[in-house]
This record gives structure tokens, sequence and C-alpha cells, in this order.
């Protein structure tokens, strides 16, 4: 059975490195692709775990010989996919997770547009703002202008929100891991067959019920206070889009 690629994007502090941890306890056979990056590590971040850390000279080797699935350039540093994990993981028919910004994002799923793309949005600048000053209160240094860069890109990011084909919003963290869980089972369900109607279980039809509305075409009512906390305009949703619905 073919596996399946999940790929999960979101501004710098919006909790999704630990949506990420609790999917990965909740949900088995599920590899996870660890990134390269060319910046430093962070407080107690280990090498393979976090990330792989390798210097600038090593990331561009890496881009000249075709490497990597997707990389980009972020505040200066090089982040990127290795192809290798991929296809070792598919080769076994086992699902991948990619944790990867927009522009990596947009890179894949131009390659490969199979790919399960899921959004995670913070609820508000505020909310925002006050976890990415405690992430660096407890990496030892506060740098206004660090914060100042990451709250202005974040909108950026935010205003690509309907790129992908899932959306949640990380303002409650039980609901949240939840929702994500769901998402990842949902898919793995219409795989198996099991979200055919009259196949499905009752806990099987409560799963498929959470993912569908986390997708992006359903998500409208839980979006619209985050998109108007950060002053992004609700997108139509994909099917009135196409019909010129408003």
């Amino acid at each position: 059975m073919a596996g399946i690629l999940f790929i999960i994007s979101a501004p710098s502090g919006s909790g999704k490195s630990t949506l990420v941890n609790e999917l990965r306890s909740n949900v088995k056979d599920l590899q996870f692709s660890v990134s390269y990056t060319t910046r430093q590590p962070r407080g107690s971040e280990q090498e393979g775990l976090a990330y792989h850390f390798v210097s600038r000279e090593q990331f561009e080797a890496m881009i000249a010989a075709d490497d990597l699935l997707e990389y980009a350039e972020v505040f200066g540093n090089y982040y990127g996919t290795g192809r290798g994990p991929l296809k070792e993981a598919f080769a076994q028919g086992k699902d991948m997770l990619l944790d990867i910004d927009v522009q990596g994002a947009a890179q894949v799923r131009h390659k490969m547009p199979e790919a399960v793309s899921i959004f995670v949005m913070p609820p508000t600048p505020e909310i925002l703002e006050r976890r990415l000053r405690n992430r660096s209160r407890a990496e030892g240094k506060v740098d206004e202008e660090v914060i100042a860069r990451r709250l202005a890109k974040a909108k950026h990011e935010i205003e690509n929100y309907h790129s992908y084909k899932y959306v949640l919003v990380n303002d409650e963290l039980n609901r949240a891991v939840e929702d994500l869980t769901a998402i990842v089972k949902a898919e793995r369900y219409h795989r198996e067959g099991r979200a055919e109607p009259g196949k499905a279980s009752d806990g099987v039809q409560r799963v498929l019920h959470l993912a569908e509305a986390c997708r992006q075409q359903n998500a409208a009512p839980r979006l619209q206070p985050a998109l108007k906390a950060f002053d992004v305009p609700l997108h139509p949703a994909p099917e009135a889009a196409a019909s010129g619905i408003s």
C-alpha cells in the first residue's frame, strides 16, 4: 500500500512542534523527516532530533547534488528536506510527515500534488508574540528585532493558508491535537476504504467528522476570528471560487 506524505506548516511560535510531538505519540507508523539547517542549535536542541545541523558549505553541496526535496533560505539560514528518508518510507509503504515552512511546502506540492497539506494557525498576534517571547526567554535571550521580524513574517505565511488542504487554529492544545490526529487517521481511512458509506464504524465516523471540519473549505467559522486578528481576508472556498460564487 502506497504511503501518504503529510506536510505541516505554521508561523514560528504557533506551537507546531508540540502538536507534531503529540501527533507522533498518538499515531503509529508515521515517520518523521528530520530537516537540515545551517542555523545554530537553540536551547536543548540535539543533532538528529530537531534538525540535522550542517554548515552552509555542506548544505550548498546538497543543493548542487539534488539531494533535497525542497529548501529555502529564511532569515539568513538554509532549511531543507532530504530526498532519501521519503524514498525509504515509501519503499516500505509507510507514511511520512514533513515539518516545513510555506516556501518549502509550495515546492513539495508542486512536485507531489497528492501530498496532504496542513496549516496550523495561531489565534491572535498577541498570543503569537507571547509564545515567541516565552521561547526567547527559555533560550536565554529576548531579541526585539527578531520577534518583530517573525511577527511580520507570520502574517505573510498566514496569507497562504488557502493553499493547504486542511487548516486548524491552535487556540486550545488538546483540541488542536485531536484535530490533527483526526486528519491523519481520516486520510488513512480513505486510503484503506474504511470511510465508504456503510463501512465506517461510529469511531471512524467521528474521526472523519473532525477532519472534515478542518478542510479549508469547511473551516471558515473557526478561521474567521484568527484571520481577522491578523488582518488577512477570508478566501472563498475552492468550490465557490471555481463556480464564481461569492
